[in-house]
Formats: C-alpha cells, sequence, structure tokens
C-alpha cells in the first residue's frame, strides 16, 4: 500500500459499480472530485445479484481488517428484479429475499466500525425499447421491466427507511429527465455518461447533508500535501507562489 494513507470509499455492487469508470462513468467523476482526498476503491462484479454479494461480504469486507472504509456505496437490484427463468438458473431473486439479502449487507457493512457510513443506491428505470434491440442469441428468456425494477427500487428504499440508513432513488432521480431515456444509457440499462452525472449529484447531496461527524463531503475533506511551497507556480507579481491544490476549473460540471 501507497501512503500516506487516505479514507477510502468503497463502491460494491455489479455490473452499475464494476463499468462505474466507463463512459464517464460514476465512479471516475467520484475519484477526479475526491481527488488528494480519498481513494476510491472499486468492489464491482459484473452479472452478480444480491444473493452472491452475501456469499462473499466476509471476503471484501472482512471484520479484521486493519483498516475499514469511510463510506460504503452499494448497489445491487437490477439482475436480482429480473423475471425469473424457466430453468430455475439465472441471476433473479425474489424480493422478500433481495430484502433480507440486502439487510445482512447493510448489517455487516455497519458492523465494519463505529465510522463507516453506508449508502445505498436503488435500481434504476430501463429503457425497455433499447433493451429488445439489443437482444443477444447468447441469452435467452431475458424479462428487464421498469415494473419489475421500481418495485426492487421501492423495496430498497422502505429498508432503508427501516435501518436509518442513506439511500439514493434511482428510480426517481433518472426520470426527473426529460431526455432520460436517451441520455442515461448505453444499451438500456447500462449507464452512459448523463445517468452517471444523475447518480453523482445524488450521491454528493446525501454526503452533504448528511449528519456524520467527521463530514464525507469532498468540500469538507483535507486536502493531502495542501500547504504551500516555494515551487508551485509563480505568481503574476513575480515574488510568491500559487498554490493549486484546490483547483477544479478543470471539470466540465463544478460540483457542489
Amino acid at each position: 500500500m501507497v501512503g500516506p494513507q487516505r479514507p477510502q470509499f468503497v463502491l460494491f455492487g455489479s455490473s452499475i459499480v464494476q463499468l462505474s469508470f466507463s463512459n464517464d462513468g460514476w465512479g471516475s467523476i467520484l475519484a477526479d472530485i475526491y481527488a488528494r482526498k480519498v481513494d476510491i476503491v472499486l468492489r464491482g462484479y459484473y452479472g452478480w445479484n444480491s444473493r452472491r454479494a452475501v456469499q462473499v461480504l466476509d471476503q471484501v469486507f472482512p471484520k479484521d481488517a486493519a483498516t475499514q472504509p469511510s463510506l460504503v456505496i452499494v448497489y445491487f437490484g437490477g439482475n436480482d428484479s429480473m423475471g425469473s427463468h424457466s430453468s430455475g438458473l439465472g441471476p433473479h431473486v425474489p424480493l422478500p429475499e433481495y430484502i433480507e439479502n440486502m439487510r445482512k449487507i447493510a448489517l455487516h457493512l455497519k458492523s465494519l466500525s463505529d465510522t463507516t457510513r453506508v449508502i445505498f443506491l436503488s435500481c434504476p428505470p430501463v429503457n425497455e425499447a433499447k433493451l429488445k434491440e439489443n437482444t443477444s442469441k447468447y441469452f435467452s428468456e431475458l424479462v428487464r421491466t421498469n415494473e419489475l425494477c421500481r418495485s426492487y427500487s421501492e423495496a430498497c428504499i422502505e429498508l432503508c427507511r427501516e435501518m436509518g440508513m442513506e439511500v439514493v432513488d434511482l428510480w426517481t432521480a433518472f426520470q426527473r429527465r426529460d431526455d432520460w431515456l436517451t441520455a442515461c444509457f448505453t444499451d438500456g440499462v447500462h449507464l452512459a455518461a448523463g445517468g452517471s452525472k444523475v447518480v453523482v449529484e445524488e450521491i454528493l447531496k446525501v454526503l452533504k447533508e448528511a449528519e456524520w461527524e467527521p463530514c464525507l463531503h469532498w468540500k469538507s475533506m483535507p486536502t493531502e500535501f495542501s500547504e504551500d511551497s516555494p515551487f508551485d507556480l509563480v505568481a503574476y507579481d513575480g515574488k510568491t507562489t500559487i498554490n493549486p491544490s484546490e483547483w477544479t476549473y478543470h471539470r466540465e460540471i463544478q460540483w457542489d
């Protein structure tokens, strides 16, 4: 491990997480926003459901680790909510089991340390028409509908309310955009840049408003090696230097 040691934010979930550094993804945006403040750690697994996630909790998040994450952002639900396959195989997880699996994930993560915070992301909608266009010969009986996504999203939100946890309602957030069907997805389910921007905006809202000590919003966290230096760029007066450690002008969006 390289130093100095920074707080860790872990992104844990299925393909929405694994691909979060692709296509101007939300993971890469968070890594930029939290540069020199936090290490963003990716633990995303394409195709996974909550059932598989529960099986590896102790491996991904061992309770005896020397350092525990400051924040874990969790997304499972899109694969769980797929219609069941006639063979009994596949990623579908019945809604009651999905709820209990997510409860197990939450309890495990909250037990890691007194300062480990958790945010769940609920299931976003999908572009059903786009999904039908992209049907692959390699899969059979793929069933993804917005009605199924909605029910799993609502269940995730209700569980978080019951447990006093923070949750991002992606089902609602995406549909606030008039162009969500075209702007938010690459293939009807995985996120394009527009969808990732929605995810980041909603996560930052939670981090800004949550009454956590210490605060995990990027503007409240210290920047590594932020002290002034004679090696910084020289100012116009030719006598002083300009500290660039907090510069954000390169960002397309000036995130709040």
